[in-house]
């Protein structure tokens, strides 16, 4: 076998030029599973026969040079449907029969040459930032006693522990963007309606978004641009000279900010400076509110989404106390759109003098990788909210929001920062993602 490029970037066009074939790729992916996989229980589900037919028929296609994914091996988070598969969620209270249809985003990422290798592991109903279920632990490449986090934890593992280049995830509370802070990748979140979401029952009443995990901003913003059928994200261009705002302030009162973490954001900042950009210490107006406010639609999500599975008896029981606790949130009527309306009009006023926000992406470093389904809910809702109390507002805002590595901790550890924009703006966040990963390039999987 010919040697196979890293990035998807690499593999597509090894495959569009006739260096590399898909089949090849799909091999190599395969057996990188195979070897590393054990350690860090990122797969549901691996489709080794089904994936190499797939790559066959990639080979022989009449497009294969017009394909941006040409022959590049994908993993598919576990809760969307992939035909010929069980969509199980991280739960066994749904239903195990295949799937008889592939989402759309499923299919645009297929229509695009790539080829679905497997499919990842998620927490149950994918709620919490650490990915464990009934199904087992999943564990951080970096380091196996922390989590890669959640709820697109396996699909982050299983790129950071370089089984695919890119895997897809989807964020209705960091969901992307966490688990790329602890596994040391870009995650994009795009805004609301750029890509397809039609998650669960309703997106976490339209918070949650699919999107990319890769090693690399150009292969982030491949995947992001085949997700949003808008082949011009993909292209490079300048972010031109930005107003950038630099917030260490965490959205969640009384949490507090781990000083590694603070310290990339710093040090972000001022590459940014030497960039040419204008930097400034400035706040967003997060308020009291905004927390009830994400935690609303964050269980009320969750009890709508509780509604479509075969047995909720086999809840675990953190799943069962966030849902009931939904189920009471939505009698009461809530979540009210005023809340989100307001929180946009806050952020927009905030906006008018800000082109990008900076921030910490985690406020402290991964949690352990454990049984967290066994702990009580209030412990997984406190860890979570302790730990990545970043990401969230972005959620509620439908404003897009990305994950950029930012260095390495004296533990070892990923750092990270976020990086959020106006809507509409995911270009300008990948160009500026670019310009920090030329001033500062990161390791593109573990180590080990």
């Amino acid at each position: 076998m010919h040697p196979v490029p890293r990035t998807a970037v690499e593999i597509a066009a090894a495959v569009r030029d006739g260096r590399l074939t898909a089949r090849q790729a799909v091999e190599h992916a395969l057996q990188r599973i195979e070897d590393v996989d054990h350690r860090f229980a990122a797969y549901q589900e691996v489709r080794a026969f089904a994936a190499l037919r797939e790559a066959d028929a990639v080979d022989a296609r009449a497009d294969l040079a017009d394909l941006p994914l040409a022959g590049v091996p994908v993993a598919i988070k576990d809760n969307v449907p992939v035909t010929g598969e069980p969509m199980r969620n991280g739960s066994e209270a749904t239903d195990p029969t295949p799937q008889t249809h592939d989402h759309e985003v499923v299919r645009r990422l297929r229509d695009a040459g790539a080829v679905v290798v497997g499919l990842t592991r998620v927490p149950e109903l994918c709620i919490f930032g650490a990915t464990d279920s009934a199904f087992g632990v999943t564990r951080n490449p970096w380091n196996p006693k922390r989590t890669p986090g959640g709820s697109s934890g396996g699909s982050a593992a299983g790129v950071a522990a370089g089984t695919v280049p890119i895997a897809h995830g989807n964020d209705g509370m960091g969901s992307i963007r966490i688990p790329a802070a602890c596994c040391g990748l870009v995650g994009i979140k795009p805004g609301l309606g750029v890509v397809p979401a039609e998650l669960g029952n309703g997106s976490w009443f339209d918070m949650a978004e699919n999107g990319p995990l890769a090693t690399t901003v150009d292969d982030a913003a491949l995947m992001l641009s085949v997700l949003a059928d808008r082949p011009g994200l993909a292209r490079r261009t300048s972010p031109g000279t930005l107003r950038v705002a630099v917030s260490t302030k965490v959205p969640a009162p009384g949490t507090p900010l781990d000083r590694h973490w603070r310290a990339a954001t710093r040090e972000t900042a001022d590459l940014l400076s030497a960039a040419g950009h204008t930097v400034a210490r400035s706040d967003p107006p997060y308020g009291q509110l905004l927390s009830l406010r994400s935690m609303a639609r964050w269980t009320a999500g969750t009890a709508r989404d509780a509604q479509l599975v075969r047995d909720p008896a086999r809840f675990a029981v953190r799943t069962a106390r966030h849902a009931a606790l939904g189920r009471a949130v939505l009698a009461a009527r809530l979540p009210r759109e005023h809340g989100r309306r307001r929180w946009q009009h806050n952020v927009e006023t905030f906006f008018a003098d800000h082109d990008v926000l900076l921030t910490p992406a985690l406020a402290q470093p991964p949690l352990e990788a454990k049984a967290w389904a066994a702990r009580g809910w209030l412990a997984n809702v406190w860890s979570n909210v302790r730990y990545a109390p970043f990401a969230a507002p972005w959620n509620v805002a439908g404003w897009p929001a990305m994950t950029v590595p930012a260095g390495l901790a004296p533990d070892g550890l990923p750092l990270a920062v976020q990086l959020v924009a106006k809507p509409g703006a995911e270009s300008q966040l990948i160009a500026l993602a670019r310009e920090l990963e030329d001033a500062r390039p990161w390791p593109r999987t573990a180590p080990a």
